[in-house]
């Protein structure tokens, strides 16, 4: 699970970058066709998605720091779990909160939660085949022993 963790961190980083731009875009997009309620849920869609998407690479590096690099031990999958369960809570939360407040503008919230998501999907899967992770662990002879008497 080691060798996963510059995958884990260059997909933060890199939706990081992706969860600001929508920001941007999409206040400027909410700002022209619903005023300031527009922005409001611009930036409200655009930080749910982030701190959702945030939350499954951040428990994965959880699980890698605390030691189980087996991915089978019950401990990676008690933190990856927690994750999922963590962020179903506050989903729940946050629609029960948000329903029916008058700053919002379901529209541009769903479209920019929308954007978010399949914007960082593409970000993993550019992360994924772009980065070289090892898949097998092998040590090589060295010099010495490959310049030794053949049998």
């Amino acid at each position: 699970m080691k060798s996963a963790v510059p995958i884990l961190r260059a997909s933060l980083l890199y939706g990081g970058l992706l969860a600001l731009a929508i920001a941007v875009i999409g206040s400027i997009v909410g700002g022209l066709v619903a005023g300031g309620s527009g922005v409001a849920s611009a930036l409200v869609g655009t930080a749910m998605a982030a701190v959702f998407l945030g939350i499954t690479a951040a428990s994965f590096l959880l699980a890698a720091r605390s030691g189980t690099t087996d991915m089978l031990n019950p401990a990676f999958f008690a933190a990856v779990l927690g994750g999922w369960l963590l962020k179903f809570v506050l989903f729940l939360v946050l629609v029960f909160l948000l329903k029916g407040q008058p700053w919002v503008q379901p529209v541009v919230l769903f479209f920019c939660v929308v954007v978010a998501v399949v914007g960082s999907l593409v970000v993993d899967v550019i992360v994924v085949a772009r980065t070289r992770m090892t898949y097998v662990d092998v040590s090589l002879p060295t010099s010495t022993e490959r310049s030794g008497p053949r049998e």
